[in-house]
């Protein structure tokens, strides 16, 4: 299990960490894993690598990507000027899940955002998906807030 390398993303990663991001019933309406690369992911990509708090990472397993999320540093003035780790769009291949690479992922952008100085580590995770809420349960998160979306342009949530 100790065998997880994890690692920021490259351009060359995209057409994994995309697949990853396809592999699940959200996912499949939603990405577009296909041959050809829709140019958002790519700007997106682009400003991910230029922004110092912004860390898209891979999972790798004897060289073969099988994991992915985002890790952002958030300052903000509530909590004294505290700073928040914010982990996003988390995901296992799907023949992989449960058998604990998620929380390697987890615990491993934890100490990161320890070592930021942040004061707390947030995610989200979609209303529908019951077993990532007990995952993230039982690695301390507590369901504190209710979170809201407006959707501005195509897409779905």
């Amino acid at each position: 299990m100790r065998d997880l390398a994890i690692r920021d993303a490259t351009r060359a990663d995209i057409p994994a960490v995309v697949a990853l991001l396809a592999d699940d019933e959200k996912g499949r309406v939603r990405e577009n894993a296909g041959d050809t690369l829709d140019a958002g992911y790519l700007e997106a990509f682009a400003a991910i690598a230029r922004d110092p708090n912004q860390r898209l990472l891979v999972a790798e397993r004897e060289g073969v990507i099988v994991g992915t999320f985002q890790l952002s540093f958030l300052p903000g003035l509530s909590f004294k000027g505290a700073w928040r780790g914010q982990i996003e769009a988390v995901r296992i291949a799907s023949h992989l899940r449960g058998q604990g690479l998620g929380r390697l992922m987890i615990e491993w952008a934890i100490e990161r955002c320890r070592e930021h100085g942040c004061r707390m580590v947030q995610l989200t995770t979609h209303k529908t998906r019951g077993r990532a809420h007990a995952f993230y349960e039982r690695l301390g998160f507590e369901p504190s807030h209710i979170g809201m979306k407006l959707q501005l342009g195509g897409g779905a949530v």
